[in-house]
């Protein structure tokens, strides 16, 4: 039976005693329902997993020890950044979460002119918990050791006047199958439109 996976922001080390963050714990104790001296893997969101154990629990709080290194790095070689616009509803959660199942390292959320949801000051600042917690679960569900990196939200003008590099824009009406461009050598980039698609 495959061990479940919580984050735990570093450091981690053998040996080390530590408390599950918040989410981790409930999902833990009131969807597992985990019980004292049983196992369990952490990651520290940097690449390092560890074999770990249920110490103790006191109401809400899960504190584990911390075993040995598993060794295992399940990231993709080639980097992708991912610039995607804003959608509406579940749907941007479900394309962060399948993203990062698929090994983005890079999320761009982006304002575009035809996006739905308009996000702006505290608005997108809480969106953006949201969406964080939204990629630590598709790492912890796929085992992916390292969080990608997500982004503030910013406009698609802004997003363009910072690009660099190899790109794509993924478009319904595309004559060019994604397989028949080339292998780019470095990280490349990928641009998806909201629902209204792009101007």
């Amino acid at each position: 039976m495959r061990l479940p996976r919580f984050y735990c922001p570093g450091p981690l080390a053998a040996g080390a005693r530590l408390a599950l963050p918040p989410d981790a714990a409930h999902h833990a104790l009131r969807v597992l329902r985990m019980k004292q001296g049983e196992a369990l893997l952490v990651f520290d969101g940097q690449g390092r997993e560890f074999r770990a154990q249920i110490h103790s629990i006191q109401r809400a709080e899960v504190m584990v020890t911390v075993e040995d290194a598993t060794g295992s790095d399940r990231e993709p070689p080639l980097p992708v950044i991912l610039a995607q616009g804003i959608s509406s509803g579940e749907r941007m959660d479900y394309t962060l979460q399948k993203a990062v199942e698929l090994g983005v390292t890079e999320i761009w959320p982006i304002a575009a002119e035809r996006s739905v949801v308009r996000l702006m000051g505290e608005r997108a600042e809480k969106r953006l918990l949201h969406w964080r917690r939204v990629v630590i679960a598709a790492c912890e569900q796929s085992g992916r050791s390292r969080l990608p990196r997500l982004l503030p939200v910013q406009p698609l003008a802004d997003w363009l006047d910072g690009f660099s590099g190899h790109g794509v824009v993924l478009d319904p009406r595309a004559e060019q199958n994604l397989s028949a461009c080339p292998r780019p050598a470095g990280a490349s980039s990928a641009l998806v439109g909201p629902e209204g698609g792009l101007t």
